[in-house]
């Protein structure tokens, strides 16, 4: 299983990104875990300055920007291979 955090406070970005990851995971037929962080305590460990965040298995890879569905149908694809 794949795990997904999407970090932010819940603004409007966060919120959707948090659609986009799940949508992308749907198409993709991914068993992924995806778990929204709103607590700014928990997203400071992260190191992000700026949110949304996206991390997928422990590993932070976007932040500050709404990600393409083609970005992180990519980073889930490298996560489900790397699970294989």
């Amino acid at each position: 299983m794949i795990t997904v955090k999407v970090l932010g406070p819940g603004c409007a970005n966060c919120k959707r990104l948090d659609q986009m990851t799940r949508k992308v995971a749907d198409d993709m037929q991914l068993d992924v875990s995806i778990e929204k962080v709103t607590d700014y305590g928990e997203i400071m460990t992260y190191g992000i300055m700026s949110t949304p965040g996206l991390v997928v298995d422990g590993r932070v890879v976007s932040y500050g920007r709404i990600p393409s569905q083609g970005e992180i149908s990519t980073w889930l694809a490298d996560a489900a291979l790397a699970t294989a």
